[in-house]
């Protein structure tokens, strides 16, 4: 399906969600369970929260944390999930527009797994914000897309990134962070009918250094 550019991401993302089931996987990201699990927890900022999986898991590992997320309807389906995961208590959700401002505050975690969008948004600007909120010792995590599902709103032949490129994009300081990982990771997905197939995820874990 093919998407106005121009579509006011406030309305794209409530029609998106409104057309959605509010069950969820029950499962973390991929990329926050293998870059996180080891890790002492601490505070956590979940950018683009959606129905709320990784929140959930964050918690269930001793994290604090706070979810925010475009849509309403994603953040009431996700607050049901916390529900359901009897962790409603220990989540922050809030409705937070990224292309206005950043939430106030630091933290130990900065998780954006798959905060991209078909309709206007300053990405790139957007996670250099998010990087200036990660503690000495923190740890900035980045997924994006680097393939073309089949049930993608993407066209087909879009040309990804590379690692170093989505990197390189978000105009760092190299030598304040450690590289944990900045590479492609394949994985076997399922859309959002049940389609089953291999993706490649661009990872970006960054450690800053203390």
């Amino acid at each position: 399906m093919k998407v106005d550019p121009n579509m006011d991401p406030v309305d794209f993302w409530q029609q998106h969600y409104e057309k959605a089931s509010p069950e969820t996987s029950g499962r973390p990201s991929a990329g926050l369970e293998r870059f996180v699990k080891d890790r002492a927890p601490g505070t956590a900022l979940e950018l683009g929260c959606g129905k709320g999986d990784d929140a959930v898991w964050l918690v269930k590992q001793g994290w604090t944390v706070a979810a925010i997320d475009l849509s309403e309807t994603a953040l009431d389906y996700a607050q049901a999930n916390a529900a359901r995961n009897g962790v409603a208590d220990k989540i922050t959700f809030a409705a937070h527009d990224l292309m206005t401002g950043f939430p106030d505050g630091k933290f130990d975690l900065i998780t954006a797994q798959f905060l991209e969008s078909p309709v206007v948004f300053e990405r790139d600007a957007i996670l250099h914000m998010a990087a200036n909120r990660v503690l000495p010792g923190g740890m900035l995590l980045i997924a994006s897309h680097g393939s073309v599902p089949s049930w993608s709103w993407d066209y087909p032949d879009k040309v990804y990134p590379t690692p170093q490129e989505a990197f390189d994009n978000l105009n760092l300081d190299a030598s304040d962070w450690n590289r944990v990982c900045v590479d492609n990771i394949d994985r076997m997905a399922t859309g959002p009918k049940g389609e089953k197939g291999t993706v490649t995820d661009t990872v970006i874990a960054l450690e800053r250094k203390a």
